[in-house]
């Protein structure tokens, strides 16, 4: 037989609890059964009591969060989190089961929201050196730190210092979570003892600097108050109220209507609306809403969820996460890790073995003393990936209705563990996706960021990582002022934006977002603001730098049948203008002005490419052309000589005498060497191939070592660093064999090494003088077998060619 719980004193039941705590939550319920009330008054925003109904509805599933946001301004919003294990989620579920009315009594979120709004220009004002600071309300008295600031008390920690612990979680963990109340305990003893730890800590501490508590506080009571009214026929013991610890003895302070009353006047408000939001584990670990953050939340909800021996589960569970990661984890290690568990518990003092104590168990048992594993453990079950639903019931703003509606036909669930997608543009679901998410991206809903594809050089593969944050609800609800739908809202941003860009790369930049984005109607609105800003700037590096993202966005039209004819016009119009202006302004450049213009010209240079790939070919004609203007004409600095003629002999448009030729005026005497180094820094300098060049063309290389001889000792300093820059970029194993040609040169300086080895000078170990045509000879029918071919190789190949054609077929 159950002995009924002692007699608690009168008055309403103030039920203080941790937020988020599971140990609390336990309590709570377990005096709502005891006592039951006839109405439930929980800490948080009043605008939410329309809402509490859905928390019965079989499609919410914490955690949630209640969203708060300006109407005004979507961006200015504030959460309430819930978890399964919150004390307040407990209480509202509890009303809602017994029929029991359930209200938030905190201050209203309009409030909340123009006060956080005051005091951030507040914060800008002072900053600014404005009046602001002086003309500010002077705060009210507070314990101050040792330089005089507000000195924000931590209940948590100063009871757990009280306590003899240097770690709050803790002393919370042993002093609540790990206590087992017997079925004849008082279920009010709990909140009566944190009542009175509470009362003498704001007894020393005051309001231990939260200012703005009082304002809260005060509506509590105007709101308590005005329940015990309504319910006074059943007594004040009817009420109910579940809030935070630390405000149980303000809501016990005797103080008057008018004085409350007084607090709360003036306070500014907006207008705001309220929504309940799929949450996070991970952000249960942040300070929101009402402040209060946990860092185990998974931890916490395995202990508010586990029946009974809640350390052998949960070791369980980390034994399993293990085995899915392929470590080999025996039944044999959870009995010794529970084991040690257990011990360490004891000799600590600890009723239980708490998450400190399973983890060192874990780490020396299940993870041969290693922290790598660990971190897998914090992600995956500590801290946890949960994310919450949300039934399509709860109110949203239109476009949260429609992306909610695209996700689920296209099958892009969110979740809270980031992922990679891949996708096929070619299939035609794949498609909608990658439009979905570019979508969302230039609404700055950053659901999905673009990711570097694995394998493969075509434009119709995309790679994305997804991460569905609770934050994105808001950054939705700002982008729903565009529209609403995600198709239209995104039509009309980038049209916004194209009216405001105010340079042309910004221009440049939304027409290569708006293409694989889907927006048809938007991209002519793009267009002509590319058109109206490429004709009025005369800037060649700014013409130069918005070409490339041009070229890019041309390369979707062949995946995703969008219209790029008028985008393709605007290209080929900047590339006339850029060949008529680049000559000229490549005259008088200093260094740093040559090194940029040359970035230039290789982004110009490969976006040609891009746009003479299947297309016209008067682009590349013209862009030849400018080309071999640049490798000829001396005002132009040696880095962008260079860097053309190397350009020209890559493409295939320069012979390779002629490029001797070119290299051996850029080296003659007569050229400073400080512009000779240049060239050669623009003609095989970078990761441009320019090694492997030298390696293979023997006169090239030549050319430079015998210039490089010939430097005077004076000028070679000067020429050092340049030098080490260009050739420093190079694989190891590509300077090394150009080391080793140089060595095996004659010291004549007029050739270069290879060309020295085959005129007869002894070769350096593992190179041969020249090239062994026997042996060559040998190597043929054993590579025409390989290869499948019925006749010789080496027979159809006059001797003089027999070393390109091993080269050929080798590589």
């Amino acid at each position: 037989m159950t002995t009924a719980p002692a007699p608690r004193p009168g008055g309403p039941l103030l039920l203080g609890i941790r937020h988020h705590g599971p140990g609390s939550a336990r309590a709570v319920r377990a005096a709502l059964d005891a006592a039951a009330p006839k109405v439930v008054l929980i800490e948080g925003p009043p605008e939410g009591d329309a809402l509490l109904a859905l928390a019965a509805d079989e499609a919410m599933r914490p955690p949630v969060a209640l969203l708060a946001h300006a109407v005004d301004d979507p961006g200015r919003a504030a959460f309430w989190p819930l978890a399964a294990f919150s004390p307040e989620w407990i209480a509202i579920r509890w009303a809602l089961a017994h029929g029991v009315p359930a209200r938030f009594i905190d201050l209203p979120a309009a409030h909340s929201l123009a006060l956080a709004q005051q005091d951030e220009a507040q914060q800008d004002e002072a900053r600014e050196g404005g009046a602001g600071e002086r003309d500010a309300p002077s705060a009210p008295e507070a314990p101050h730190g040792p330089e005089g600031a507000a000195l924000r008390v931590d209940p948590l920690a100063v009871l757990a210092e009280a306590a003899g612990y240097d770690d709050p979680e803790r002393w919370w963990e042993d002093a609540v979570e790990h206590q087992s109340p017997g079925a004849e305990a008082d279920p009010f003893a709990p909140f009566e003892g944190v009542a009175e730890a509470m009362g003498a800590l704001r007894e020393e501490y005051g309001d231990g600097g939260r200012t703005r508590d009082r304002v809260r506080e005060a509506h509590m009571r105007l709101q308590l108050r005005a329940a015990r009214r309504e319910f006074k026929e059943y007594g004040d013991e009817a009420v109910a109220v579940v809030c935070g610890a630390w405000h149980v003895p303000a809501l016990r302070e005797k103080t008057t209507v008018t004085a409350d009353r007084a607090l709360i006047k003036g306070v500014p408000r907006l207008k705001a609306d309220i929504t309940w939001v799929p949450w996070t584990h991970r952000r249960l670990a942040r300070h929101s809403g009402y402040g209060a953050g946990i860092d185990s939340p998974g931890w916490y909800g395995h202990l508010f969820d586990a029946p009974d021996r809640p350390v052998e589960r949960w070791l369980t569970k980390v034994a399993g996460l293990l085995r899915e990661e392929d470590r080999p984890v025996s039944s044999a290690h959870v009995i010794e890790a529970v084991r040690l568990a257990e011990t360490l518990a004891t000799v600590r003092g600890r009723p239980l073995a708490g998450l400190t104590e399973t983890v060192d168990a874990v780490r020396a048992v299940m993870c041969e003393g290693s922290d790598v594993p660990l971190a897998l453990i914090r992600d995956r079950l500590i801290v946890g990936d949960v994310l919450g639903e949300v039934p399509d019931t709860a109110p949203a703003v239109p476009l949260q209705r429609d992306l909610t509606r695209l996700q689920r036909s296209l099958r892009l669930t969110p979740q809270a563990m980031e992922r990679e997608v891949d996708l096929d543009l070619r299939k035609e679901n794949d498609a909608a996706k990658s439009a979905l998410l570019h979508r969302l991206r230039l609404l700055g809903v950053g659901w999905g960021e673009p990711a570097a594809v694995r394998s493969g050089t075509g434009t119709f593969r995309e790679t994305w990582r997804l991460c569905w944050e609770p934050e994105l609800s808001v950054r939705v609800a700002e982008a729903g002022v565009w529209g609403t739908t995600v198709l239209s809202a995104a039509t009309a941003n980038a049209e916004s934006r194209a009216r405001a860009a105010t340079t042309l790369a910004e221009v440049t930049e939304l027409a290569e977002r708006c293409l694989p984005a889907g927006l048809p109607d938007a991209l002519p609105a793009v267009l002509r603001a590319l058109a109206d800003r490429a004709a009025l700037d005369a800037d060649v590096g700014r013409l130069a730098g918005a070409l490339p993202a041009l070229a890019r966005s041309l390369r979707y039209g062949d995946v995703r049948s969008t219209d790029t004819g008028a985008l393709g016009d605007v290209a080929t119009g900047l590339v006339e203008r850029i060949c008529v202006g680049l000559p000229p302004a490549c005259a008088g450049l200093d260094a740093d002005g040559a090194a940029e213009m040359r970035r230039h010209v290789d982004h110009v240079h490969t976006a040609v490419g891009l746009l003479t790939d299947g297309r016209d070919p008067g682009p590349a004609e013209r862009w030849e052309a400018v080309l071999r203007k640049l490798a000829e004409r001396d005002t132009v600095p040696g880095v962008i000589r260079g860097r053309a003629a190397r350009l020209l002999l890559d493409d295939g448009r320069l012979a390779q005498d002629r490029a001797a030729r070119l290299m051996g005026l850029a080296l003659s005497p007569g050229t400073p060497p400080p512009d000779a180094a240049a060239w050669i820094e623009g003609f095989v300098g970078g990761a441009s191939g320019g090694g492997m060049l030298l390696v293979h063309d023997e006169r090239l290389l030549g050319l430079i070592d015998t210039w490089l001889t010939a430097v005077a000792p004076g000028s070679f300093t000067d020429v050092l660093p340049l030098l080490r820059r260009t050739f420093s970029g190079y694989e190891p194993g590509v300077r090394r064999t150009l080391g080793e040609l140089i060595r095996r040169g004659d010291g004549s300086g007029s050739g270069s090494g290879g060309g020295a080895a085959r005129a007869g000078t002894a070769a350096v170990p593992g190179f041969g003088p020249g090239l062994d045509t026997a042996r060559a000879d040998a190597v043929m029918p054993v590579l025409a077998l390989i290869l499948g071919t019925d006749e010789d190789p080496g027979a159809q190949r006059p001797e003089a060619q027999d070393r390109g054609a091993l080269v050929e077929v080798t590589a």
